[in-house]
């Protein structure tokens, strides 16, 4: 089976079991840990960020890239 394949099914996959052992092998620990590990100021500050986000209030790059040239003459 070519490598492309393989790799293609390992991406694709919902299989916990074969999840888990590439996390083992790439050491990559689970999302949860890195949460626990912030502080609650800033875990509010993300969930708030979210909150925005699902809100619709945000500001595009575009917008922010425009601001920072007429601002600083770029």
């Amino acid at each position: 089976m070519d490598i492309a394949v393989k790799y293609k099914m390992i991406i694709k996959s919902i299989d916990e079991r074969v999840l888990d052992s590439i996390k083992s092998l790439l050491k990559i620990e689970d999302e949860t840990e890195f949460w626990n590990e912030l502080s609650a100021k800033d875990q509010h500050a993300i969930n708030e960020g979210l909150s925005q986000l699902d809100a619709g209030q945000h500001v595009s790059h575009q917008s922010v890239h425009d601001d920072i040239s007429n601002r600083f003459n770029f």
